[in-house]
């Protein structure tokens, strides 16, 4: 159920009966409407909210695209998460970084209520956990720091709009505890659900960067993954177990050529790959919450956080996407 409203008041979901919707929450943090030309409405433009209800599916209209050839009208927008990714934690004038300590929903208040005229409240609610001088990375976004913060804790972000009397309402932000459905829950084949799993260990271990610089006066960076999966600077396989690859990076500045040749071996590394239909196990999971899976059969087990969720309706059928962390493509409901 998609509605769409203005700041000030409700329109409803007859608009949007017919739209075919799509909610990315949390990889393109963006949404699209579809609408056919003959039931677009003066309504359906910029600064309008399209949401559904005590979901975090949900955005502002920002991007209005009209395309006569295929009859229709496509509104799009950051989600309510995305808008997040879209502000900035600098450290404080005079300070290297921005530097917070006390209970998780008050910080939250400080940093979300300010950058969102009042249409994001954070919880008063306490939940009774605190962090002590927890140092946010420069220049980090308010999505990016907030979760990072929180992970330090066991907990996840939980975004969800809330309606008041036929009125738009707010976004209501919360910190909740992560919740591990991988130690509750052992699922399998014998569940009646269908994944996938995928064990590689032929990935790269060895990564040489090439940066900046001629011949022997390159910048040159080893990066080594180690076996409990952290990346350093010693070696540890070698021989027949080493896989070795060249990463060349010219444009990256010097101090930031570690930070993004990290994220490349992350990308070519040893990896458990694990897809699950999450749809169909009729419990409410949230970004940030683990789910697992085991195959009698391999032996093969494995758990991954979900990653992003994508809410879809399509000739006014409701679907839910679920993306595991390390995953582009998985169950489907």
């Amino acid at each position: 159920m998609v509605i769409l409203a203005t700041r000030s008041r409700e329109i409803g979901t007859n608009p949007l009966l017919d739209a075919n919707c799509t909610f990315d929450a949390n990889k393109d943090r963006e949404f699209s409407i579809k609408i056919a030309r003959c039931n677009w409405t003066e309504e359906m433009i910029f600064g309008n909210l399209v949401y559904v209800p005590d979901t975090e599916f949900g955005g502002i209209i920002e991007d209005v695209l009209t395309d006569t050839t295929l009859d229709y009208v496509e509104l799009k927008g950051y989600t309510w998460r995305g808008r997040m990714a879209m502000k900035v934690i600098e450290p404080p004038a005079g300070s290297d970084y921005r530097v917070v300590s006390g209970e998780l929903n008050a910080i939250l208040k400080k940093l979300i209520e300010p950058e969102f005229g009042g249409l994001y409240v954070v919880s008063g609610e306490s939940t009774g956990v605190a962090v002590s001088n927890y140092q946010f990375d420069r220049y980090c976004t308010l999505l990016e720091g907030i979760t990072k913060m929180l992970k330090t804790v066991g907990y996840r972000l939980d975004i969800q709009h809330k309606r008041e009397r036929g009125v738009p309402g707010y976004i209501l932000i919360r910190a909740v505890p992560i919740v591990d459905y991988s130690d509750e829950i052992e699922l399998s084949k014998d569940s009646g659900l269908n994944y996938t799993m995928e064990d590689k260990r032929n990935g790269v271990n060895h990564l040489i960067v090439t940066g900046k610089g001629e011949l022997k006066d390159r910048n040159v960076l080893h990066l080594y993954v180690w076996p409990n999966g952290s990346f350093k600077k010693t070696q540890y396989y070698k021989g027949l177990a080493e896989i070795t690859q060249v990463y060349e990076n010219t444009s990256t500045e010097t101090d930031e050529l570690e930070s993004q040749s990290t994220k490349k071996l992350q990308e070519l590394c040893s990896k458990k790959i694990f897809g699950m239909d999450i749809a169909k196990l009729g419990i409410d999971v949230g970004i940030g919450d683990i789910v697992g899976g085991r195959d009698y059969l391999t032996g093969m087990y494995s758990s991954r956080p979900v990653a992003n969720i994508i809410y879809s309706v399509t000739n006014r059928v409701e679907s839910k996407e679920y993306e595991l962390e390390g995953e582009s493509d998985n169950g489907n409901s």
